[in-house]
């Protein structure tokens, strides 16, 4: 039977452990439901190996193949994020402050839905190494496995992932050579000026009017200094700037 019909035999099911997955959301490495759920249903496909506490709390399964081969991983992350959900869906958060916002939870559920596939058929050569990862949402869960000998323990010789991408058509997949998506550093400033009423500026130094222009000229690191044929992204995403309508 092909692949696509095999698998659609099961959508339901793989909706149904998105679904689950999305009202549960966890944080980090703070993902022992999810972890706990993924293990089990992995040992309920047959998966010939089933490891629990890689770089925490991270979960792989082995799946043999029909004849020895290359020894591929095929990874997904768990990791929420710390966001109020808004929606009125059935399946919405009933983690407070929590919710699967990026799309782990489907990553997770697409994964365990290959993992049953292959190991009910078990139609190809060498293993294939599922990668649940937590911690992906800056807690650099996937460097904690790999310093966890995630790598050497299952002999893997490639790693293979997706992100969803919502703006695609449904049943298709976006490539590229070389980069894709890209990795993220994170900066704190402080500025610090000289408070007064808001009433009388000019007996302050104003920290919020220098911080808008310290916005605006960090844009500039990008347009300025980054070779124009490659890509960058420079995001100022939160601001904290008094406690008073009233006061600078």
């Amino acid at each position: 039977m092909p692949v696509i019909n095999r698998v659609a035999e099961f959508q339901d099911e793989i909706a149904a452990w998105r679904r689950d997955f999305h009202a549960n959301p966890e944080l980090q490495y703070d993902v022992h439901r999810t972890a706990g759920k993924v293990a089990e249903l992995l040992r309920s496909f047959g998966v010939d190996e089933v490891v629990e506490g890689i770089g925490q709390t991270g979960v792989v399964g082995r799946i043999k193949g029909r004849a020895p081969g290359k020894i591929i991983g095929l990874r997904a992350d768990m990791d929420a994020l710390p966001i109020k959900e808004r929606t009125d869906v059935p399946y919405a958060s009933q983690n407070s402050g929590r919710m699967h916002a990026c799309g782990h939870d489907g990553h997770t559920a697409m994964l365990l839905g290959a993992a049953k596939y292959l190991a009910e058929t078990r139609n190809f050569d060498g293993e294939a190494i599922v990668i649940f990862q937590p911690a992906e949402e800056g807690g650099a869960g996937g460097k904690a496995m790999i310093e966890d000998g995630l790598m050497d323990r299952f002999g893997i010789e490639a790693v293979y992932g997706l992100h969803n991408m919502p703006g695609r058509p449904a049943g298709s997949f976006g490539i590229r050579a070389g980069g894709i998506m890209a990795a993220t550093d994170y900066f704190e400033v402080v500025i610090e000026g000289v408070g007064g009423h808001a009433a009388k500026p000019h007996t302050a130094v104003d920290p919020v009017l220098t911080t808008a222009n310290v916005i605006v000229a960090l844009q500039s690191i990008v347009s300025r200094n980054i070779d124009p044929m490659r890509s960058a992204v420079l995001s100022v995403t939160m601001l904290q700037a008094g406690d008073a309508f009233n006061v600078i």
